[in-house]
């Protein structure tokens, strides 16, 4: 049976990807700074950001099932400011961003990686539409998501041909983060917002980023370096 770590997986699209994995049959765990409790999911504690973290969640996913067949790392992080509010980031603002967002996956990479190559395995990195429209969150969310993207053909040359990386990028998802931040009806507003522009005239949803994830995983046997778009067709969307 194959072996699955995704982190973020406690919520949005981490969480689809994780439950559909399930479904099909692998197994999987979940790194998350909180406590995540689900049938047939292994919860292990962890910070991308931290080193540390990244190395003993690998250790601990192969002393539990001796290999490592896929990393999704979906963990991410922003801070919601305008984009024309040059004083609303900080350095540390930018920082703690790449660092989860940048950093995290690199570690992640570099600490599964003898057991991906055992594995001739996959690992997909989730970006998002931000990172070739420079919109998002912040500037600074946006940037972070295209530094990962450009990380990842980089590691797709380096690591091949024994690990498959690719990237998922969706765009708007209405998932408990955004409903948190702006409220149900705001994030329905939003979500109203993104569905008008966007060709096929509809946002994504969790799991149609985890059935994209899934693709790369199970098939896709010779693809790396590639992005796909879940997002309704936003990159091309005309500009207004």
């Amino acid at each position: 049976m194959k072996v699955a770590i995704v982190t973020g997986g406690n919520s949005g699209a981490g969480e689809a990807t994780a439950l559909e994995l399930v479904k099909r049959g692998w197994h999987v765990a979940v790194m998350s700074r909180s406590k995540y409790e689900k049938e047939k999911i292994l919860w292990v504690q962890g910070n991308v950001a931290e080193d540390a973290d990244c190395r003993r969640v690998a250790r601990q996913v192969l002393d539990k099932w001796g290999r490592i067949d896929a990393l999704v790392n979906c963990a991410g992080t922003t801070k919601v400011v305008k984009h024309d509010d040059l004083e609303g980031l900080s350095a540390d603002d930018i920082l703690g961003i790449f660092r989860v967002n940048l950093v995290g996956p690199y570690q992640m990479i570099r600490a599964c990686a003898p057991a991906l190559k055992n594995a001739r395995g996959c690992v997909v990195n989730v970006s998002s539409v931000a990172s070739i429209l420079g919109t998002g969150s912040s500037i600074a969310y946006a940037a972070s998501k295209a530094a990962l993207d450009t990380m990842t053909f980089s590691l797709a040359r380096a690591l091949g041909p024994e690990i498959r990386v690719n990237i998922v990028a969706p765009g708007f998802m209405r998932t408990s983060w955004w409903i948190g931040l702006l409220g149900a009806d705001g994030a329905a507003e939003q979500e109203r917002r993104y569905a008008e522009r966007a060709p096929l005239k509809a946002a994504p949803e969790p799991p149609d980023v985890a059935e994209a994830i899934c693709w790369l995983l199970e098939g896709a046997r010779r693809l790396s370096g590639q992005i796909i778009y879940v997002d309704g067709g936003m990159h091309i969307a005309s500009p207004r």
